[in-house]
């Protein structure tokens, strides 16, 4: 519950709010983006998106195997990384291919505190991943229906939550083309 500064700052890393400029890619087909919002303006009357079971399997799930399917990633679920006592545990979901990329749900519908937990997880990348050429960490937390990026730059050892957020069905596209512009590094 500690402010995300004083998390972070007791690893070595900075942190800021801030806009940041995600890489987008607009290299795929836009009929998947109808699909994935036909499916999601279907399901959200139908099934009560109250547990992290049901969003895992119905909102996030469904947009992360369109970019597993749309491009060259492996997707990992629940990857485990130990680095030590205090950076440890599961990674919800992570990305590799040209870029990594760690999405997270958060715990007890907090976007806030689930930042936290994507901070630590990003710090333990950093501290895990030896390819230095990967400059950029990428990260985003996710309630489901809403959406937030943040960034590791890994010379700087500094920490970045975007101001703007996402919502799932309306923003889908921009969702999808963020993920997919990181994947694609």
């Amino acid at each position: 519950n500690n402010p995300t500064e004083e998390i972070v700052g007791e690893f070595g890393y900075s942190y800021a709010m801030e806009v940041i400029t995600l890489p987008k890619s607009t290299d795929y087909n836009k009929d998947i983006i109808k699909n994935l919002q036909d499916i999601f303006y279907t399901v959200f009357p139908r099934i009560p998106l109250t547990s992290e079971i049901a969003k895992r399997e119905f909102l996030i799930a469904p947009l992360l195997l369109e970019v597993v399917r749309h491009s060259m990633v492996k997707i990992n679920i629940e990857y485990p990384l130990e680095v030590d006592d205090k950076l440890g545990g599961y990674l919800d979901y992570f990305l590799r291919a040209n870029q990594e990329l760690i999405v997270i749900e958060a715990k007890k519908k907090d976007i806030d505190s689930g930042f936290n937990q994507l901070a630590a997880e990003l710090i333990a990348l950093d501290k895990y991943e030896e390819n230095e050429s990967i400059e950029i960490l990428y990260g985003a937390v996710t309630l489901g229906d809403i959406w937030k990026f943040g960034t590791l730059d890994r010379k700087k050892k500094h920490i970045v939550k975007n101001i703007h957020s996402q919502t799932i069905p309306e923003d889908t596209g921009e969702v999808f083309s963020i993920l997919m512009g990181i994947v694609a590094g």
